[in-house]
């Protein structure tokens, strides 16, 4: 063990410097991110303003009254507006860095700013007589500033995830614990997409990698050192924040440490739940009395998330079923000329919350593959290890060609119209499957499985299994809606015509 610890311990002396000058200039491109995000808003709001004066007062588009504008006037009203607007987002948190890169908490809080700022505008029409604006403007105003400022953000965030992967906008952390969890843990902050800079892992006083599972895993990390050198390193790495496994510090431990931190400036620590499999689904902190209590979400996406995948997919969907059914129909009478049986299979699986439903494919195998299974133990054998046989004597002629070009899997489209799958999404399995999942399964079925998704993309079957799952989980903890459009307008276009890995 301690020859497996010595291993991973570097020097870190290279490792320490570089952290320690790029420091100052981290710091300096978030307040210059801050920056332009307040200088962003303002120009967007402005913008807004005018285009809603072009709207309303120079197209002359309106149900109202006629009402003589003055350019001056709402010029005035547009700043005063602005400002408003401004110092909402500024009392809601806007401009605290930790918000900007909270998901679309950012994009509610931005709704909301401007919803109030334009209410109070409208109460103050009613209790100021002196005090009038038109409607129309108003109206159009809120509109235009709510999607021009949401949309400069969101495109400012693409940045930032694109600097991230070069290495800039990255906290520098460490993960405090030597166990399975912490592996897990790191594994996952290492991703850019994280924030996080992993410099490395901290032991606990007096105890070493005592878990197989840490033992069996290869991070490239080092291991810093213990609780007893963490001022030294942070001052070393210009380490900023903690993320501690919860399984990997007795009850005192975790007093101790919070005791340590409280001492040290410009240090935050963050708690792991413990069960890290579940982390995908979110969770839900409230107070019962005086002890906060995290409850976990069944579903991984959040409510605006599920009413725009849900929104674009049932809109898809209904369109490709009426711009494809004649190319079905023609398929349904080739399967049926081609070998007896029906045109449809069912197969049973896992939706999500683990309900089971029939998943539709075109029937691509004879009615007697049961028989060449019994009578072929070996491709038995490959079927249980990978789910798939590459060389399957079951397939039928037109089968072969459907497969090839993932065309059987089109009758889930009806799927898609009953909510139990999504056009991109984790792979669907059958319910002994899922114990190959492991905990892991638990992640899986928090979403609706998919028609296509990222490991569709990635090689299909020419994957292992191991791959398959790693990324299943990797497309659910990194779930967005333009994850969704790039796997199923760029990758599955290129996937379904080149043929590699269908089988």
């Amino acid at each position: 063990m301690n020859s497996y610890v010595g291993k991973l311990t570097t020097l870190g002396g290279s490792v320490a410097l570089a952290s320690t000058r790029s420091r100052l200039a981290e710091r300096f491109m978030i307040v210059g991110y801050v920056l332009a995000i307040l200088l962003l808003d303002a120009f967007m709001l402005g913008a807004a303003f005018r285009l809603a004066y072009w709207i309303r007062f120079e197209l002359r588009i309106t149900i109202s009254p006629e009402v003589v504008p003055s350019m001056e006037y709402y010029f005035e009203l547009s700043m005063l507006l602005l400002l408003g607007c401004m110092l909402l987002f500024a009392l809601t948190g806007l401009y605290n860095w930790h918000n900007l890169m909270g998901g679309t908490a950012e994009y509610s809080k931005v709704f909301n700013s401007c919803t109030i700022a334009f209410t109070l505008a409208v109460f103050a029409t009613f209790v100021l007589r002196f005090f009038g604006i038109s409607r129309g403007w108003l109206l159009t105003s809120w509109f235009v500033a709510t999607l021009l400022v949401g949309t400069a953000r969101f495109s400012m965030r693409r940045v930032v995830y694109a600097l991230r992967e070069r290495g800039f906008f990255l906290v520098p952390a460490v993960v405090v614990g030597l166990n399975g969890e912490s592996a897990a843990l790191a594994a996952e902050l290492k991703r850019p997409r994280s924030g996080y800079r992993v410099m490395g892992l901290v032991g606990i006083s007096g105890r070493g990698a005592r878990d197989p599972v840490w033992l069996e895993t290869d991070l490239d990390l080092p291991v810093l050192g213990t609780l007893e050198d963490l001022e030294q390193l942070v001052q070393e790495y210009g380490i900023r924040e903690l993320v501690v496994s919860a399984t990997a510090l007795h009850r005192d431990e975790l007093f101790e440490l919070y005791e340590r931190v409280n001492s040290v400036q410009g240090l935050e620590l963050r708690l792991s739940t413990g069960l890290f499999e579940l982390l995908t689904t979110g969770v839900q902190v409230r107070t019962a009395g005086a002890i906060p209590l995290i409850g976990l979400r069944k579903m991984r996406l959040d409510p605006v998330e599920l009413v725009i995948k849900t929104a674009v997919e049932y809109t898809l969907t209904v369109a490709g079923l009426i711009v494809l059914s004649p190319f079905l129909a023609l398929i349904a009478i080739g399967i049926k000329l081609d070998s007896p049986g029906p045109v449809i299979y069912r197969r049973r699986v896992l939706g999500i919350g683990g309900r089971e439903f029939d998943a539709f494919k075109f029937r691509t195998m004879r009615i007697d593959s049961d028989r060449i299974l019994a009578e072929h133990p070996e491709l038995l054998a490959e079927l249980q290890e990978q789910e798939k046989i590459k060389e399957d004597p079951r397939i039928t002629r037109l089968g072969y060609w459907l497969r090839k070009f993932s065309l059987d899997e089109l009758p889930q489209l009806f799927n898609v119209l009953l909510g139990q799958m999504s056009l991109v999404g984790p792979r669907m399995i059958s319910p002994p499957e899922a114990e190959r999942y492991g905990r892991n399964r638990y992640n899986l079925l928090t979403v609706r499985p998919g028609i296509t998704g990222l490991w569709q993309v990635s090689g299909r079957s020419d994957l292992s299994y191991q791959e398959r799952v790693r990324l299943d989980m990797y497309y659910i903890r990194n779930y967005s809606i333009w994850l969704d459009f790039h796997i199923l307008f760029v990758k599955t276009v290129n996937a379904v015509l080149s043929g590699r890995g269908a089988y």
